[in-house]
């Protein structure tokens, strides 16, 4: 079977520097480029080695491409429409978050992609991280028991894009979100404060889950943290796990002991990394956060018809997610 052949709505920065080069490590064809001014899409395609078709109209190569699916990386308030257009038009859709600035917007595209009978597919990458699958397989696996409570963090100098603390849940915190979903499933009871001064973003959200897990998520959105930082640690009954940023996870399992443990060197850690060599290249990063990951299972549900686990379906529930919480956090 030959490559997947996609075509792309957008090259911007977000789409040049980390969704067109994962599709190229995902192994697919960049088979047409529209955005506004046609110079662009040429300039895009031979930046990254396609002999693809350029469109200064998107609806143009919506008409014209018979492709395998539609990339959209545009600006978040354009990505309702632009959805709704491709699916109009019978096309598989990846689109980047967020999918609908809330909850009722995202399940009124969520309506039309199923009416259609397209596959669409919200671009929450940590899904699709290595590090986050791992921990996921650790949770639903058992063996240091069941998960009993969590602490998350996510921090980032988000002020040159996000303006309120609504901007910064919706178009960056948003990802936390909806991974804490992903580990734990829904929750049930959300609380939160917040300590925010225009831009600059502060909030800490506790939260308690449909099986009982409970956690706090800590969110900084300010020119304090240059340096992006994120993890999470679980707690089970029998040990621990840390997914510190997105290329360790440390697993701590408890052990019973005749003695004192602090007596001698009795406690062990696993800790998975990845391996480093220079022949990663740049392409390490977009494996690790998941952006080559989440375009294989794309181009896997348009080929074989599943349901994406990050679906527009379920998209819904992330958006009502993050309405709850910025009303606990008001």
């Amino acid at each position: 079977m030959g490559k997947a052949r996609l075509c792309f709505i957008g090259a911007g920065f977000h789409a040049s520097t980390n969704i067109y080069p994962a599709v190229i490590g995902a192994g697919a064809e960049i088979q047409a480029i529209a955005t506004r001014d046609i110079n662009r899409s040429k300039a895009a395609l031979q930046r990254f080695g396609s002999s693809g078709i350029p469109y200064d109209n998107y609806k143009t190569m919506l008409e014209q491409e018979d492709c395998d699916g539609v990339v959209v990386v545009a600006q978040a308030a354009d990505h309702p429409s632009l959805v709704l257009d491709c699916i109009q038009a019978g096309k598989h859709v990846f689109v980047d978050k967020p999918l609908g600035w809330n909850a009722e917007e995202a399940a009124q595209i969520a309506d039309a992609a199923e009416a259609a009978g397209v596959v669409l597919m919200v671009g929450f990458m940590k899904r699709y991280a290595p590090v986050y699958v791992k921990l996921k397989e650790l949770i639903e696996g058992g063996s240091l028991g069941a998960a009993r409570s969590f602490q998350a963090k996510f921090l980032v100098d988000s002020t040159l894009f996000c303006k309120s603390g609504e901007d910064f849940m919706k178009l960056a915190a948003v990802h936390m979100v909806d991974l804490v979903r992903y580990l734990f499933g829904e929750a049930v009871q959300v609380t939160g404060f917040a300590n925010d001064n225009g831009e600059f973003i502060s909030h800490t959200i506790s939260l308690k889950f449909e099986n009982g897990v409970v956690g706090s998520v800590y969110f900084a959105g300010m020119t304090a943290w240059t340096r992006e930082s994120e993890g999470i640690t679980v707690t089970f009954d029998h040990g621990f796990a840390t997914a510190d940023e997105v290329n360790t996870l440390i697993i701590h399992k408890s052990e019973n002991h005749a003695e004192l443990p602090w007596k001698s060197l009795a406690e062990s850690d696993t800790v998975l990394t990845p391996s480093a060599s220079a022949m990663s290249g740049g392409y390490r990063d977009l494996y690790l956060r998941g952006f080559v990951g989440e375009i294989v299972h794309f181009m896997d549900c348009c080929k074989e018809g599943h349901t994406p686990y990050s679906s527009g379906r379920d998209n819904v529930k992330t958006m009502e997610l993050c309405d709850r919480i910025l009303t606990a956090l008001q």
